[in-house]
């Protein structure tokens, strides 16, 4: 029986324990926290068989394993998964684990922004057309938890993080998705090249009868076509494309390259924004090239109304309408949140560093209806140098007291203006997550 160490006991790690334990593998687990500090964590494998090692070292944990499960929280490169492949282990990921396990047809979903929402769409459609529909990956329940309830007719749809595609190795979608590219986790990544070579992993392994779907209005993720071996297809806001497009007229159009159907008018799509309309196009080309039908795709889109935690409508108080965008984790996130303010709006910015460059996000909150900010965590002070170099001086920095960030935009906002909780950063300066910073927003918001 093949011995698997999981390295990491987050969410991820301990899916990917419980999917090896139920399909019967020799399990041992290890985390740099100990059995006291990680007992609510792993009750999810009680009355299973496994070996614990929790908080020993891991480079002691090596001898006797074929294949070690990294946390995508660890990097590829870390001196632990050097050393396991010296030692002819295969270091893989948790996604890659589940994909070996699955059943049916398989979408990753990739990009900087907007994998959430596009990821949670296409499950909505497939969810309509009457599948058994698997929503995966980044966007909250790992690949692993489903890997064993999908069937040959099942169809999983799997966020995909560049953290996650770096120790991908036979992972092959049927359909992909790169959605766009901007600057992000250059912390890890170190260089924007890199960061694209990480995310064309989600097509490595695709063949003649799969498809991958770029966009076309992103000059990065065009020329990613060059390098496949699949058919390509694209979606664009701006130009006729073979795939999914927005014709003059405004109707969203999809050319399969012999003919052209009608789909929906763009202004019929529920969830607003430019931002929005590209997932819209990527996600109708997704299920397009998987053969649903042009009227549940046009119904779905007509009744989907987002996602939490983006740009989340959260309730108004003396006036004043209070916004959660904590999935805003990157300026370019900010920057289409920002766009979408209708009315005068406090912002609040900030958070854990990720060597992003605030300066196209400064210069777009000095031409918006952004009034005030208020700056946070460990970026705030750094974003707030961004914001004066672009002539914006209207703000605060107010520590990492969210609490005090949030009554401190309340006391700034006017009746009619909004509150728009958009970081930019990540989360983790103060948070477990983002989904933890947004739950917190609201909470706090609901005792105002």
């Amino acid at each position: 029986m093949k011995r698997v160490l999981v390295w990491g006991m987050a969410k991820s790690g301990i899916a990917a324990a419980e999917l090896l334990c139920r399909a019967g593998y020799a399990v041992r687990i290890n985390d740099l926290k100990t059995n006291e500090q990680l007992k609510d964590d792993i009750k999810p494998l009680e009355g299973f068989q496994y070996e614990n090692r929790l908080g020993e070292d891991v480079m002691t944990l090596l001898d006797d394993v074929d294949t070690m499960i990294i946390s995508p929280g660890i990097p590829a490169d870390h001196k632990a998964a050097k050393a396991a492949r010296e030692k002819g282990i295969e270091v893989i990921s948790e996604i890659e684990l589940a994909y070996r396990l699955s059943k049916g047809m398989l979408i990753g979903v990739t990009g900087t922004n907007g994998k959430t929402t596009t990821t949670t769409l296409i499950g909505e459609i497939f969810k309509a057309f009457g599948k058994d529909t698997h929503v995966v990956g980044n966007i909250g329940e790992p690949y692993a938890l489903h890997a064993l309830k999908t069937g040959e007719e099942s169809v999983t749809v799997c966020e995909l993080s560049s953290f996650q595609l770096e120790t991908v190795k036979d992972f092959r979608p049927n359909i992909s998705l790169i959605l766009n590219l901007t600057e992000d986790h250059l912390n890890r990544h170190k260089t924007m090249e890199n960061y694209a070579r990480i995310k064309e992993r989600v097509f490595m392994n695709q063949k003649d009868e799969d498809c991958l779907i770029l966009n076309h209005d992103d000059p990065i993720t065009r020329e990613m076509a060059a390098r496949a071996a699949c058919r390509v297809y694209f979606f664009s806001r701006q130009r006729e494309v073979k795939g999914a497009y927005v014709d003059p007229d405004g109707y969203v159009i999809w050319n399969d390259g012999d003919k052209k159907t009608c789909i929906i008018k763009a202004d019929e799509i529920y969830i607003p924004g430019k931002h929005n309309l590209e997932n819209a196009l990527a996600a109708a080309a997704a299920c397009k090239c998987a053969g649903v039908p042009d009227e549940i795709i046009a119904s779905t889109l007509k009744s989907f109304k987002g996602v939490e935690h983006r740009i989340e409508f959260v309730k108004k108080v003396n006036g004043v309408s209070y916004i959660n965008d904590s999935k805003g984790t990157n300026p370019d996130s900010t920057i289409k949140a920002v766009e979408c303010m209708k009315a005068d709006t406090v912002i609040l910015l900030g958070g854990s560093e990720k060597n992003s460059d605030y300066t196209e996000l400064s210069q777009v909150i000095r031409a918006s209806r952004v009034k005030y900010a208020v700056l946070l965590g460990d970026t705030g002070e750094k974003i707030g140098e961004a914001l004066k170099k672009a002539g914006f001086d209207a703000m605060e920095y107010t520590g990492h007291d969210f609490e005090k960030a949030i009554r401190c935009a309340a006391s700034h906002a006017k009746e009619g203006w909004n509150v728009l909780l958009s970081p930019a950063c990540a989360s983790f300066d103060m948070f477990k997550d983002f989904e933890h910073r947004g739950e917190e927003f609201k909470r706090i918001v609901d005792l105002l």
